[in-house]
Formats: C-alpha cells, sequence, structure tokens
C-alpha cells in the first residue's frame, strides 16, 4: 500500500441477528431490522406452538376452494406477513399506546390440510383454532376465502357460547343455503346463525353494497352509510348493538373499495377507504372483542402490494383493539 493511501481500521463488528422470527426469546417489544429481509412472520413476532403466557397468536388458513371468483386468497397470510414487517418497528399511529409493547403476540404457523381431501378442511380449521384457545390466547386469522370464518366461529362458539359478529364486508354472506353440506364463501353466517353461533340482532355487518332479500336479522350499516354518517357515529352505533356480549370480528378485505384493495377474490365498487376502516375499528374500542379475522386478501390480483399491506394495517389495528379491552376492562 502506497503511503497516500489510507487504510481503513478493521473492527470487531457484532452479527445482526435477521430471522428473529425463530431465534427472539421473547414476545413483546419492537423490531428495527430490514423489512426486505429474514424469515418473515408476523411484525417479526416468534414462530412458536408453545402458547404459554401468549396473549394473541397470529395463525393463517391458507385455503380458497369455495372462491366463487377470483381464487389466490390461498397466498393472503404469507402476504400479510412479508407486509407486516414493516409495523415492526414502532406503535400504530391511530392508538395512544403500542400493544407490541403490552402483550405477548407470536406467530402460530398456518392450519394444516390435505387439499385432496376438502371434506376435512372444516373439522381441521375448527381443531386448529380450538387448540389455539385451549392454550389460552385468542387468534387473528388470515384467510384464505371467507368460508374460514365458519369453523373458527364453531371453536370460539364452544368456548364463549352465542357471540356478537361484527362483520366488515361488501356481501352479507346470508344467502339461502339449506345444504348444510356445501362449502360456500358466501353462506358462512346463514349457517353460523341457523347454528345459533352468531346473536344476529346484536350483529352488525359494515360497508356491504350488494343485494340480499333476508338479511336474517343482522343490523346493516351499508358503504353509503358510512360515507354518509362517517366512521364515528357508524361505530357509536355498532357498539351500542354488541354492548359488553363477546364479539367476534371478521373483516373481508372487499369492504374496502377496490381502488383500495384491489387484490381480492369479488371486488365491488363504492366501498370503504382505507383510513375510513381505520377510523371505524380505532372508535369500536371498548368492545370485549374475543377473536378477530381478516380474509380474501388475494396477491396475485395485487397491485404494489397495496392490498396487502392495508391488511396487514389492519391487523395492528384489531391487536390495538382487543389489548384495549383486556388493558381497561371499561367501555370506550
Amino acid at each position: 500500500m502506497s503511503k497516500d493511501s489510507t487504510e481503513i481500521p478493521k473492527k470487531d463488528l457484532p452479527p445482526i441477528d435477521m430471522d428473529v422470527a425463530i431465534t427472539r426469546k421473547n414476545d413483546t417489544g419492537l423490531n428495527q431490522l430490514l423489512a426486505y429481509a429474514g424469515v418473515p412472520s408476523f411484525m417479526r413476532r416468534r414462530y412458536t406452538k408453545d402458547l404459554t403466557n401468549v396473549d394473541i397468536a397470529y395463525t393463517g388458513i391458507p385455503f380458497d376452494h369455495s372462491m366463487m371468483n377470483r381464487p389466490g386468497s390461498r397466498f393472503g397470510p404469507r402476504g400479510v406477513r412479508e407486509q407486516s414487517a414493516l409495523l415492526a418497528w414502532g406503535a400504530p399511529y391511530r392508538w395512544d399506546f403500542n400493544p407490541i409493547e403490552e402483550i405477548n403476540v407470536v406467530d402460530y404457523g398456518d392450519v394444516g390440510f390435505d387439499h385432496g381431501k376438502l371434506d376435512e378442511v372444516p373439522e381441521r380449521i375448527q381443531n386448529h383454532i380450538k387448540g389455539i384457545l385451549d392454550q389460552g390466547a385468542a387468534s387473528l386469522s388470515i384467510g384464505g376465502d371467507h368460508f374460514v370464518s365458519y369453523p373458527i366461529l364453531k371453536a370460539y362458539h364452544e368456548k364463549y357460547g352465542p357471540m356478537s359478529l361484527i362483520h366488515f364486508d361488501a356481501h352479507t354472506d346470508t344467502w339461502n343455503d339449506p345444504d348444510s353440506d356445501r362449502v360456500d364463501h358466501g353462506t358462512m353466517f346463514y349457517h353460523a346463525i341457523k347454528d345459533g353461533l352468531i346473536i344476529p340482532e346484536h350483529s352488525a355487518q359494515i360497508g356491504i353494497r350488494t343485494h340480499n332479500d333476508d338479511p336474517m336479522g343482522m343490523n346493516i350499516f351499508d358503504a353509503d352509510q358510512v360515507h354518509d354518517e362517517g366512521p364515528i357515529r357508524i361505530a357509536e352505533q355498532v357498539r351500542e348493538l354488541v354492548g359488553q356480549n363477546p364479539v367476534y370480528l371478521t373483516f373481508d378485505i372487499d369492504a374496502l373499495d377496490p381502488a383500495f384493495a384491489p387484490g381480492t377474490g369479488t371486488p365491488v365498487t363504492g366501498g370503504l377507504t382505507t383510513q375510513q376502516a381505520h377510523r371505524l375499528i380505532r372508535y369500536l374500542a371498548g368492545i370485549r372483542l374475543v377473536g378477530m379475522d381478516i380474509v380474501e386478501i388475494s396477491p396475485p390480483y395485487d397491485s404494489g402490494n397495496i392490498t396487502a399491506i392495508a391488511g396487514a394495517e389492519l391487523a395492528q389495528d384489531m391487536v390495538a383493539l382487543w389489548t384495549f379491552y383486556h388493558r381497561n376492562k371499561t367501555e370506550y
């Protein structure tokens, strides 16, 4: 080396662990690692089947065989995991606390099933969720098409009995279906009501914009009503409806207008904006939330990952919504 050259001194640099999904030891706290590298897990949480002292288990249900139009939501759980890495560094903007610093959240992995034995799938989903509930945790499930909410509700009903349902969607999913053996992503709440899993008069459907002759007693706040009255007023009415009943929250991503969520199987124009959805969830704070899911995110039809990003951020809001009730145990 010439005497005019500048020698860069060597440093003993400690290794940077990029795969905290399989190496981290704790289940609270933030993560500042690169969003685009490492093993993907929900918000950089630890992968584990041991739910000792765990509050919420993220789990994927990659089933889309009952989709009537565009398939692809089987890739939804992975898509949300990948985009959620961008959220792992800080608190959700719309809340005055950071749930990840207060509760234990893990990634429980995906439900396993044989795609050639579809008759087994509902029971496998139900048993998968029951395994989470039996360990004392709540589930945050990512579908998959919307049929998956039916076996999930069956598992929750075993623990909580009849529940209030808060259902974000473009469709009511209560279309008459007397054939109970049929698997369909538009009839599962017909069966849930018939089975007594949910209490329709104390439940709400938000963002609806397709026709159904028989709403089966559900309280509908359609998309036009949300646009006209605003999300705060709608949330107030929904909170009054559900009272202190245990609440299961299900969010079909097609509740959002296709401009905000193009990556879905049955898009319908005139839907909610992402901002409206965030505010609705924020002002539901105080409900007795016991479980939640987001479904119908179809990455093959997405544009710039905006649908998966919306799903990840709505999932983050749901974690905060669950935490709000359990840290306060009071109405908002």
